[in-house]
């Protein structure tokens, strides 16, 4: 086991010869919304038998641990408790999938859900049960937002909180790890570090991620019958916030390409860029026109914004602090 990791607590008799689905769920600094997503796991219906691995990622504070320690130490929960020393989601994900492979040898399923949200009491069987039928190596879900009181409802309709995908089949690509199921040969085709901390406290390791499993060849379908409810804070429906994730989404999507393109990819990433930012104007007006709010509709124009401050390394670390996201 790495040194940045180190395990908790195991519930009793744990056997990871015998379990073929581990669902994986980071915390940081929310121990009683976390002990609600565990509340979700312990209830689902229909599934196989699973393990959880939490992974605390506040080595100093240790909320999460201690929240959920009593319910791996009486069996309440089958699976571990780490935690993830290095600070940072990337760092959480690749702490908790590296310890379900170790772990967990008959493995074929690792889920994830985080821990501000809760699933569907069939989430698990749904997710595994698609994955089957299309066939496919990743398969998504939607985050439905739940609105914490003094939120700004009218914003349910904004980019940000609405899913990629609206039916059940296979898509292009995901963009998210919030609700997630992934094959083991994908993780032991990509190879740990999974996620790029690079992005560690800006977002984008997950889109990261998936953008090299396309390269590799593994294909991706979506649930539209698996959500998992996410509490959104009142705080992500003030300006300020969706300002900071429209610009944050484009400079993701901006060093992605690059990344993927190459020092001989700039002329037609900045083409690309510049070419979003003069649309975007007209995309913006139809979508405010669309959904009613002038405030919605300036996403495009934020998104094609962020793209070109990302080319001057300009770069919201919208995770830096956690109690402002």
């Amino acid at each position: 086991m790495s040194q940045t990791i180190t395990v908790e607590c195991v519930s009793p008799q744990l056997d990871g010869t015998a379990i073929d689905t581990v669902v994986t769920l980071p915390t940081f600094r929310r121990p009683e919304h976390l002990l609600l997503t565990l509340a979700s796991l312990s209830a689902q219906r229909g599934a196989p038998r699973f393990a959880v691995i939490v992974m605390e990622n506040d080595a100093e504070g240790r909320a999460g641990l201690d929240a959920a320690r009593p319910l791996f130490d009486a069996g309440a929960i089958e699976g571990l408790v780490l935690v993830a020393h290095e600070r940072g989601n990337c760092s959480a994900y690749n702490a908790g999938w590296s310890t379900a492979l170790e772990r967990f040898p008959a493995m074929r399923n690792l889920l994830v859900i985080d821990d501000d949200e809760v699933a569907a009491e069939d989430w698990i069987a749904r997710m595994i049960a698609v994955a089957d039928d299309l066939g496919v190596d990743i398969v998504g879900g939607p985050q439905v937002p739940k609105f914490e009181a003094g939120a700004r409802t009218q914003y349910e309709n904004h980019p940000v909180f609405t899913p990629h995908y609206r039916a059940t089949g296979t898509v292009p690509i995901l963009f998210s790890s919030g609700n997630v199921l992934i094959r083991r040969e994908v993780l032991e085709a990509m190879g740990a570090p999974f996620l790029d901390t690079a992005f560690n406290f800006i977002g984008g390791g997950d889109a990261d991620f998936y953008s090299r499993c396309r390269e590799r060849g593994f294909r991706f379908g979506w649930c539209a019958e698996a959500p998992v409810f996410e509490t959104v804070p009142s705080r992500r429906t003030e300006f300020s916030w969706l300002n900071a994730r429209g610009l944050r989404n484009g400079a993701i999507s901006a060093i992605i390409e690059r990344r993927r393109g190459g020092r001989h990819g700039a002329p037609k990433r900045i083409a690309k860029s510049l070419g979003l930012l003069a649309a975007s104007p007209w995309r913006s007006l139809r979508l405010g026109l669309g959904t009613g709010s002038a405030t919605i509709g300036l996403y495009h124009c934020q998104v094609a914004v962020g793209r070109l401050m990302a080319e001057f390394g300009r770069v919201n670390e919208q995770y830096r602090q956690a109690e402002r996201n």
